[in-house]
């Protein structure tokens, strides 16, 4: 797990509920957002399984892709929130950079990248980005 303190605000009564990391911004903290994702995830699901095995990836794959955006575009430490919502999961980035995400081409064979905000926006009911001063957050809602 990340090795720089993680803030978690939640009270260990509702570590189910919602959760809340913190990340240095280094390339390895991309490894550690999906594993505190994973750990929300498991605790969730001893409470209220997901309806379809396919949403546990799905989120995880979601995690990964923001938390690599935030390390590639937006140098600095980032944030992961996650909560329980009455139809799904909602999860929250939050990064230092207030360039909103634009859709790059994808390329399959000459590679680059460019598919990820793609499968974010595939895999999530909503997608919305809020800027502020000290950069943005990104909220996506997925399905449990």
């Amino acid at each position: 797990m990340a090795t720089e303190p993680r803030g978690d605000d939640t009270p260990p009564s509702e570590d189910w509920y919602e959760r809340t990391f913190s990340f240095g911004g280094e390339l390895r903290n991309v490894t550690e957002a999906r594993l505190a994702a994973e750990e929300f995830l498991c605790a969730l699901a001893a409470h209220a399984p997901p309806a379809a095995p396919e949403y546990w990836d799905d989120i995880l794959l979601v995690v990964t892709e923001l938390a690599a955006n935030a390390i590639q575009y937006a140098p600095g430490p980032f944030g992961l929130r996650m909560r329980r919502t009455f139809d799904g999961v909602h999860v929250t980035m939050r990064d230092s950079s207030t360039t909103r995400p634009e859709p790059r081409p994808f390329h399959p064979r000459t590679g680059g990248g460019g598919i990820g905000w793609h499968l974010v926006h595939t895999l999530c009911t909503q997608v919305s980005v809020v800027v502020h001063d000290e950069g943005k957050d990104i909220h996506v809602f997925l399905p449990w």
